[in-house]
């Protein structure tokens, strides 16, 4: 048998979420969030023939297809542990030789082509590639190795947390976005910080002079880290003001936030 140069897969559906950011998507769903999601499958396959039988089921495998992604790295740098590369094939990193990805997600209902599931950690628009049932009897091995992930699960255990601190500046600024054009990364970023708040390059840290800074998409959030307190110090917008009206520039994320956000006069108190 000859072995195939290539293989070409179709989507059978796609992703409906309010995750339009990487920064938004956690690395694994978050069960506890009570978040819900849609997936709705194209219309003239027969999909509708295909999902008969599904609804009984309260877990689905998604078979997905990281499309924001246009290369690979045979070793990846895990976002959590010792910044230490390793090799792919040991991690779930987006970056794969065929960028698929693999999700149990909660199934909550099936109505004609569309399924409603639960906490996702996929983007808006991702391409589904395959369905499938999650079985218990076969699918789970609750005591097998978890390998070098179970010795960063002990070792992240076993350290202190951080405590976040947030000041009137950064509180007054988080608040703003949030009321008014309803832009919330806060507890995302926070989540990663309280962890481990030093540089990491998958997680978007960098150390600029005296603090840090975290790309929470195409926001910026500066912070010392004291003792073991993170103190959040303020907000920054991620372009500059004349990137955001160039021609062109108009899709970027939040652009008319940022452009608001830079003429706001952010007083510091609260």
């Amino acid at each position: 048998m000859k072995n195939s140069a290539s293989l070409t897969v179709e989507p059978i559906g796609f992703v409906h979420c309010a995750k339009q950011l990487k920064f938004e998507a956690p690395h694994q769903p978050d069960s506890g969030s009570g978040e819900t999601n849609t997936i709705v499958l194209l219309p003239g396959k027969q999909f509708e023939f295909a999902l008969e039988d599904l609804a009984g089921f309260d877990r689905i495998w998604l078979v997905w297809w990281f499309d924001k992604n246009k290369t690979w790295r045979p070793r990846a740098m895990p976002p959590r542990g010792p910044a230490k590369r390793r090799g792919v094939f040991a991690t779930r990193s987006p970056h794969r030789p065929n960028p698929i990805g693999l999700t149990c997600v909660p199934l909550i209902s099936v109505d004609g082509l569309t399924l409603t599931v639960g906490a996702l950690d996929l983007m808006d628009g991702t391409p589904i590639l395959d369905i499938k049932p999650y079985l218990s009897t076969v699918d789970a091995f609750p005591e097998s190795s978890l390998g070098w992930v179970g010795e960063v699960e002990e070792l992240i255990a076993a350290s202190p947390r951080f405590e976040i601190q947030i000041s009137p500046l950064a509180a007054q600024q988080l608040e703003w976005l949030r009321a008014n054009w309803n832009i919330e990364f806060a507890e995302t970023a926070f989540a990663k910080l309280a962890i481990d708040p030093m540089p990491h390059r998958t997680r978007r840290i960098l150390r600029i002079e005296d603090r840090y800074r975290i790309a929470c998409g195409p926001w910026r959030m500066y912070y010392r880290v004291v003792s073991q307190t993170v103190v959040i110090d303020e907000i920054q917008k991620g372009y500059s003001d004349e990137s955001l009206v160039l021609p062109g520039h108009e899709k970027i994320i939040d652009r008319e936030a940022q452009i608001e956000f830079a003429k706001t006069n952010f007083s510091g108190t609260v």
